[in-house]
C-alpha cells in the first residue's frame, strides 16, 4: 500500500471534519442544463461560429451561459486539439493525464471544465473562508499568476472567487485575500502554500479538484516532496477527488507518481512524432562566439522585430547582454531569477504592451508564459536540456499563430544540436547568415568614444600650432618693421600684457582678437609633459625666457606704436587681409631666443607625445587585466551554477 493509501485510510477511520457531509466530486453524467435557471440578456446564440467538419466548438458542450459570453469575449471559436480531446472527460468527473505540446491551450482545457463544475454544482449553506473548492499547484510564480490571471479572464461574468499563493510577494496582502471571502479557486506555489496550510489559514480537506500543472517541472525542480505533503491534506483519489495532471513532457517517474495520485485516470497524448508545433519555423545561425552579439543586433534591426524573447542559461550572461542591448538603444529588460517578483511582473507586464520589445531571460521564464504577439525566440545560447529547447520555443507560435526560432550555434554549444534534434523528432536547419547580418556594428557607445577622440584630437591641434603661430608672428614684426610693410594705422589694435605687445590688425569692421603670448603657450606645454623627461630640459629656456621677460617689463612699448604709425604712412591704401603683428621691447626679438623658444616648444611637443604614448600603453593594459578579472569571475559565476544544478 503506498504512503498516501494508507494516509487515507487512516484519515477515513477518523473523526470527521465538521461540514464532511457536503457533497464530494463524484464521477456523473452531465445532465442537460436548465435553460430557464439561466438568466441573463446575452446567450450562446449572439456567439455565431459556423460548424466546420473536423473541429469541435464550445457550443458544442453545453457550457454555462456565463462562462460562453467570457469565451466569446476572448474570441475563442474552436477547440484546440488538447481541449477537445479532455473537456468531455472532464465534465463527466474522470481523473486525467494530458500530455500536450506547450502554447496549445492546456489551462484554458482545464478551467474550462472545473468552472463548469463549479457553476452547475454549487454548494449550500454557509461556507468557511479559506477552504478552496478547487486547487492548482504550478511550479513557478509566473505560470501560478498567469493561470489566475486566464482563470478571471474566463470566469468574469460568473460569481467565482480566484486567490493566488505565490512566493516573493506581500503574505500579508494574500491573507488578506484569503480572509475576504470564500475561496473557489486556489492557484498555489507548493513552498508559500504549505506555508499557509501550516498556519491554519488554508484548509485543504474540501478540495473537490486538484490540478498538478507542469508535473515534470516540478519533479525536475525539486518539488515532489512538497506536492507529497500537500496532497495528503487534501481528501482521498477516486470519488472525493478529481486529479488533473497536465504537462508538455511526461518521464517514466512522472507516470509513476501519477499512477499514485490518481485513480483509473483517462491518458491524452496529443503530440505523437513531434514535441515542438509545426506553426513555429526553426532555424540554427551557425557562427562563432564573438560574432552573436552583432547576429543578435542585426537580425533584429533587419527584420524589424518588435517582440521577441532571447533565452541564455546563465543568469550573469542574460544580466550582460540585457545591459548591452539597453545601452544601444534597444528596449529590452532582464527576466530571471535574481529579479523581485514584484518587478519581474511589472517587467511581463510591460512586454504585453509593447514598452520593451526584447525580453532577455533564463528557463525560468520558459515555462507556461503566454504573451500574445512573441514573434520570434531567440536562443542565444542553446540550452544544456533538451526538453527546455521544447519550452522555449512554445513562448511563439501559441494558440494557431505561427512564429519563429532562431537559435545561435558557436564552436562552445553547437555539439547539443543532435540532442535536440533527437527531443523534438525534428531535423533543424543550419546555415550560415548572410553578410549583411554580420556587419559591424556602428552603436551608439562607439560614437560617443569617437567624438571623445575627435575632442583630443582638437586639443592636440591647438598645442602643436604653437610653434608656427611663432613664426607667423616673427614674419609679421619684420614686415611691420620694414618699409615695404603695409598695414593700415586705423585697423591696427595695440594690446599691451605684462610681457610682450600683441598688436592685431583687422580688416574692415572685425573685431581685434588678441592673440596668446608665446612664452604662456610654451609654459602651458610644457607643463602638460611628463615631469621627469621635460625637467632637463627646463633649465636653460627657463634661463632665457626670465631674461627676455625682465626685458620686456623694463622697457616702454611705445617704439611699437611709433613703428605701425611708420608703416601706416608709407601705404596710405592699407591691406584688406588680416595680419598679426607682435612686436617686443625694443622691436623684433633677438634671431638666438626665437631659436630657443622654437626648440623649446618642439621639446614640449615631443615630450607630450611620448607621455600620451605611455598613457595609451598604461590604459591598454589596464583593459587587459579588467578583461582578464572579467573572464576569471565568469569561470567562477558558471562553476557556481553549475554546482547549484
Amino acid at each position: 500500500m503506498s504512503t498516501e493509501d494508507k494516509q487515507t485510510t487512516a484519515a477515513a477511520g477518523s473523526e470527521q471534519k465538521p461540514n464532511s457531509n457536503r457533497p464530494r466530486r463524484r464521477r456523473r453524467s452531465r445532465k442537460p442544463r436548465d435553460a430557464s435557471s439561466q438568466q441573463g440578456s446575452w446567450t450562446p446564440v449572439m456567439f455565431k461560429v459556423p460548424v466546420v467538419e473536423g473541429k469541435r466548438r464550445f457550443h458544442d458542450f453545453g457550457l454555462p451561459d456565463v462562462l460562453m459570453h467570457a469565451i466569446a469575449d476572448l474570441g475563442f471559436e474552436y477547440c484546440t486539439p488538447i481541449q477537445a480531446a479532455t473537456i468531455p472527460h472532464a465534465l463527466q468527473g474522470r481523473d486525467l493525464i494530458g500530455k500536450a505540446q506547450t502554447g496549445t491551450g492546456k489551462t484554458a482545457a482545464f478551467l474550462i471544465g472545473i468552472m463548469t463544475d463549479l457553476l452547475d454544482y454549487p454548494l449550500e449553506g454557509e461556507r468557511k473562508k479559506g477552504e478552496p473548492r478547487v486547487l492548482i499547484i504550478a511550479p513557478t510564480r509566473e505560470l501560478a499568476l498567469q493561470i489566475a490571471a486566464d482563470a478571471e479572464g474566463l470566469g468574469k461574468y460568473a460569481d467565482l472567487s480566484v486567490v493566488s499563493l505565490v512566493g516573493g510577494m506581500d503574505y500579508e496582502k494574500q491573507r488578506k485575500a484569503l480572509a475576504a471571502k470564500p475561496v473557489d479557486i486556489l492557484v498555489a506555489t507548493p513552498g508559500r502554500l504549505i506555508d499557509f496550510v501550516r498556519s491554519k489559514e488554508v484548509d485543504l480537506y474540501h478540495v473537490e479538484v486538484l490540478v498538478l500543472d507542469e508535473a515534470d517541472r516540478m519533479l525536475s525542480m525539486g518539488f515532489i516532496p512538497d506536492v507529497r505533503t500537500i496532497i495528503r491534506q487534501t481528501p482521498r483519489k477516486g470519488a472525493d477527488r478529481q486529479t488533473l495532471l497536465y504537462s508538455a513532457t511526461f518521464t517514466d517517474e512522472v507516470m509513476r507518481l501519477a499512477e499514485q495520485w490518481t485513480l483509473e485516470p483517462v491518458t491524452i497524448e496529443i503530440e505523437s512524432e513531434h514535441k515542438t508545433t509545426d506553426n513555429v519555423a526553426q532555424k540554427v545561425f551557425l557562427v562563432s562566439s564573438n560574432e552573436k552579439y552583432q547576429l543578435l543586433r542585426n537580425y533584429l534591426r533587419i527584420n524589424g522585430i518588435e517582440r521577441a524573447i532571447v533565452f541564455g542559461n546563465r543568469r550573469h550572461e542574460t544580466r550582460a547582454l540585457a545591459e548591452r542591448l539597453s545601452k544601444d538603444g534597444i528596449k529590452a529588460a532582464l527576466m530571471s531569477g535574481e529579479i523581485p517578483q514584484n518587478k519581474r511582473l511589472k517587467t511581463l507586464e510591460d512586454f504585453r504592451s509593447g514598452k520593451i520589445e526584447v525580453l532577455v531571460a533564463t528557463d525560468v521564464a520558459g515555462r507556461g508564459i503566454h504573451i500574445d504577439g512573441v514573434t520570434h525566440v531567440i536562443n542565444y545560447q542553446l540550452p544544456e536540456d533538451a526538453d527546455d529547447y521544447v519550452h522555449r520555443i512554445g513562448r511563439t507560435g501559441r494558440a494557431g499563430q505561427t512564429g519563429t526560432s532562431i537559435c545561435f550555434a558557436c564552436e562552445d554549444d553547437s555539439f547539443l544540436i543532435p540532442d535536440i534534434e533527437r527531443e523534438t523528432g525534428v531535423k533543424l536547419e543550419c546555415i550560415h547568415p548572410e553578410a549583411e547580418l554580420l556587419k559591424p556594428l556602428k552603436d551608439s557607445s562607439r560614437k560617443v568614444e569617437k567624438e571623445a577622440e575627435v575632442a583630443v584630437e582638437a586639443d592636440k591641434a591647438d598645442v602643436t600650432e604653437a610653434p608656427s603661430e611663432q613664426a607667423s608672428a616673427a614674419e609679421a614684426v619684420a614686415e611691420a618693421s620694414s618699409p615695404e610693410g603695409k598695414v593700415d594705422a586705423a585697423q591696427v589694435e595695440t594690446v599691451p600684457t605684462a610681457d610682450v605687445t600683441v598688436e592685431v590688425a583687422v580688416s574692415g569692421a572685425e573685431a581685434a582678437t588678441p592673440v596668446e603670448p608665446q612664452e604662456a603657450i610654451v609654459a602651458e606645454a610644457a607643463e602638460a609633459a611628463d615631469q621627469d623627461e621635460a625637467t632637463k630640459s627646463e633649465n636653460a629656456p627657463d634661463e632665457a625666457m626670465d631674461s627676455m621677460i625682465a626685458q620686456s617689463d623694463d622697457a616702454p612699448v611705445a617704439p611699437a606704436a611709433e613703428q605701425a604709425e611708420s608703416a601706416a604712412s608709407e601705404d596710405e591704401a592699407g591691406h584688406q587681409d588680416e595680419t598679426t603683428v607682435v612686436s617686443a621691447k625694443e622691436g623684433e626679438a633677438p634671431s638666438n631666443e626665437q631659436a630657443e623658444q622654437a626648440e623649446q616648444a618642439e621639446q614640449a611637443e615631443q615630450a607630450e607625445q611620448a607621455e600620451q604614448a605611455e598613457q595609451a600603453e598604461q590604459a591598454e593594459q589596464a583593459e587587459q587585466a579588467e578583461q582578464a578579472e572579467q573572464a576569471e569571475q565568469a569561470e567562477q559565476v558558471e562553476k557556481s551554477d553549475r554546482a547549484d544544478k
